[in-house]
């Protein structure tokens, strides 16, 4: 396998992500290519800010379709709540290389424009935002959840250079031409907001620090709970959590960053 398409890799499908099936009702179909994603488009007012979220590994579509549309609801904004290929209901296998690729794709298919859209990557759903935001960095916003700051470290934890085949140098390469998550943050200039749990024994603390040191906006804010883990976070610290993603959603609509 060469270098450009080690992302895709069977043995990081493997021991990377973490699918389950689960369904629910009322899917927004989003065709890409050889896959077809399940997503969930709730709409408040077509002119509002859209919230286009990605989710984390383990995770589907379904553990969100019944409360978070109605919490960014209250914020008077749309939700996307977007499903990764090989996961919920959606079809295809899911493989880094081309989960990256079908950001593109979900983002031309999106019923909101752009720039009236704020990208929300949760753990591994960093991944994708980050993706969204080098690509279109004229995004009103960006939130990112128990976020990673570098990809090659967190597959090294599962899958090393010798089981794919290829030399050190080389992956390191193949990952950091794609998936440098702090040069992505560096030129995204929109509005920032960075929530993390001082015990996230899954993604250290470290990470959110990483990212926000790197981040190129001057409107950007780091929360670190001090309760909670990765998987609790939102849960455990709900109040501080939807109040503190209500007062930035309120900010984009009121006083928009001018870039």
């Amino acid at each position: 396998m060469m270098p450009s398409s080690i992302l895709n890799h069977p043995l990081i499908s493997e021991r990377y992500f973490f699918p389950r099936s689960e369904m629910f009702q009322h899917p927004y179909w989003i065709d890409c290519g050889d896959a077809r994603l399940a997503c969930f488009y709730h709409e408040v007012d077509p002119a509002a800010l859209t919230i286009l979220h990605f989710h984390g590994n383990g995770e589907v579509v379904a553990d969100y379709v019944d409360f978070l549309p109605a919490h960014f609801a209250r914020f008077g904004c749309n939700t996307l709540l977007v499903e990764f290929r090989g996961y919920g209901m959606s079809t295809g296998r899911a493989e880094l290389g081309r989960i990256l690729d079908d950001v593109a794709t979900v983002l031309e298919k999106s019923p909101a424009p752009v720039k009236r859209t704020v990208f929300f990557g949760r753990s591994v759903g960093s991944i994708p935002a980050l993706q969204a935001a080098a690509l279109w960095p004229d995004a009103a916003g960006l939130i990112i959840e128990s976020g990673i700051a570098d990809v090659l470290e967190r597959l090294l934890m599962r899958v090393s250079p010798a089981e794919l085949e290829i030399e050190p140098a080389e992956f390191k390469q193949a990952v950091s031409g794609q998936l440098d998550q702090q040069k992505k943050i560096a030129a995204f200039a929109g509005p920032l907001l960075i929530l993390h749990t001082a015990h996230d024994g899954l993604v250290d603390v470290a990470h959110a620090e990483r990212l926000y040191a790197a981040s190129g906006s001057r409107d950007k804010k780091l929360e670190i709970f001090p309760r909670g883990d990765h998987n609790s976070i939102m849960m455990v610290n709900a109040e501080a959590y939807f109040e503190l993603v209500g007062d930035f959603l309120e900010k984009l609509k009121s006083e928009p960053l001018v870039r």
